[in-house]
């Protein structure tokens, strides 16, 4: 899995930095594969997993 060293603040418009990521199944999949493709949404939930 990527990670970055350092912080960097995008605008809008900027393009977003490439990284990889795990499914749920444990794939790697990583953002270069949908560039020029696909819109892309990240969605997180903090607590997903988490009882209560």
């Amino acid at each position: 899995m990527s990670t970055l060293s350092e912080s960097k603040t995008l605008n809008v418009g900027d393009q977003a930095p490439d990284f990889t990521l795990k499914t749920i199944g444990l794939k790697e999949i990583s953002l270069r594969e949908f560039r020029g493709k696909k819109n892309v949404v990240l969605l997180f939930y903090p607590l997903d997993w988490t009882p209560g």
